[in-house]
């Protein structure tokens, strides 16, 4: 079939980099982005960082948009696709036609039971969420509970303990991070928080929450009620494919594709919605940045040059994250039992990289505060190379 338009749903960041791949391969039909937020795209990363604290302000989230061509439909949800007669449709009833669709939705975030809708409550996902803590906290609350301590929960008790609240950080492994970094880099993790004041209640689960209308506390599995002024989940996502239901695609934790990011004939997904066919680690669903952009520019090439000529996408998974004043960054994908090893610094030193290794050779690579030497070990984790062939 020959494209003459393409509609991106989800106007998101793995969405904007779809529309301008297509341009940069001249593809020269029409271009249709459809967005459920009114906000053009927007940096999410920042949102538990740089905008919580103040430090940046809405403007400078906006991603840059480097065309000018593109048909925007900014508010608009899609709630249904038709495979057979190419078109997606909307909440207001329209349908939109297409030639390749990118689906590009993204995830939304998971709350605990009995946790919308109190005041007080929140998860991060949007600009809207992160606006909604800022004031709460302006407005004088101070004791704040943490729902969760992955990344985004341990960012944000980073954040909060900047602003001056009192943080209680609850989660039901006994080390923060621990399913993505395991037992010796979790406990650098919880080092690092304890050193900033932020209480942390490990090894226990929510059994829920004190007050009615308003949050007055989270409720422990031992019985015990944390006193809290708002609280803040961050339990991970799901993804966006409720509007996806009825279209025959393969959902399985997102749109399941194949290794080129195509789900159908003529559509490909992208970002945090889809669910690939990873060359070296199978089917999978990564949430991060870097990903989102080569997913987007993979799916883009993929409609292009059709199933039988597309590339499969086999980015390095790489992942980076900002805490109090230290920098941390997260190569590859490693698993258990990966065994873990320093290779430079100290833990203790706060300066340091650790790899991780199976069978000698290196499947992934954390540093901490140690940002100069990212790009050599992105390279031994892209080559799977032997530790002995380290580079200087």
């Amino acid at each position: 079939m020959s494209l003459r338009s393409v509609v991106i749903v989800g106007a998101s960041l793995a969405g904007l980099a779809a529309a301008h791949r297509l341009r940069d391969l001249a593809f020269d039909g029409t271009i249709t982005i459809v967005g459920e937020e009114e906000s053009p795209p927007y940096q999410r990363p920042p949102l538990s960082k740089q905008f919580l604290t103040g430090d940046w302000e809405r403007p400078r989230l906006d991603l840059r948009i480097q065309r000018q061509d593109f048909d925007w439909r900014l508010g608009a949800r899609a709630t249904g696709l038709n495979v057979a007669e190419r078109r997606v449709t909307l909440a207001s009833g329209e349908h939109v036609p297409f030639d390749g669709l990118v689906i590009a939705t993204g995830a939304r975030a998971r709350a605990p039971a009995g946790f919308a809708g109190r005041n007080g409550a929140y998860t991060l996902r949007t600009v809207e969420d992160a606006s909604a803590i800022r004031d709460r906290i302006a407005r004088g609350a101070r004791k704040a509970v943490v729902v969760g301590a992955g990344f985004i929960g341990c960012e944000v008790a980073s954040s909060l303990r900047k602003l001056g609240c009192d943080v209680t950080v609850v989660e039901m492994d006994r080390l923060p991070l621990l399913r993505v970094l395991g037992e010796r880099l979790g406990e650098v993790c919880r080092t690092l928080h304890e050193a900033h004041g932020v209480k942390l209640e490990l090894g226990i689960g929510v059994d829920g929450f004190a007050g009615s209308d308003a949050i007055e506390g989270v409720r422990l599995s031992d019985g015990r009620v944390i006193e809290a002024e708002i609280v803040i989940a961050g339990i991970g996502v799901t993804p966006n494919v409720g509007w996806l239901e009825d279209s025959g695609l393969d959902l399985q934790n997102g749109v399941l594709c194949d290794a080129t990011g195509m789900a159908a004939e003529n559509i490909v997904a992208a970002g945090d919605v889809a669910r690939w066919d990873h060359p070296r680690y199978g089917p999978v669903r990564i949430e991060h940045w870097d990903s989102a952009i080569g997913q987007g520019e993979a799916a883009a090439a993929t409609l292009i040059s059709g199933r039988e000529r597309a590339a499969a996408f086999d980015m390095t998974s790489f992942f980076w994250s900002d805490q109090y004043e230290n920098k941390m960054q997260l190569v590859g994908m490693p698993q258990s039992p990966d065994e873990l090893r320093v290779v430079e610094g100290a833990l203790d030193e706060r300066r340091f990289v650790a790899v991780f290794l199976r069978g000698g050779r290196v499947t992934g690579a954390f540093l901490y505060n140690s940002m100069h030497r990212v790009i050599a070990y992105k390279a031994m984790v892209d080559s799977n190379a032997h530790l002995e062939a380290k580079t200087a």
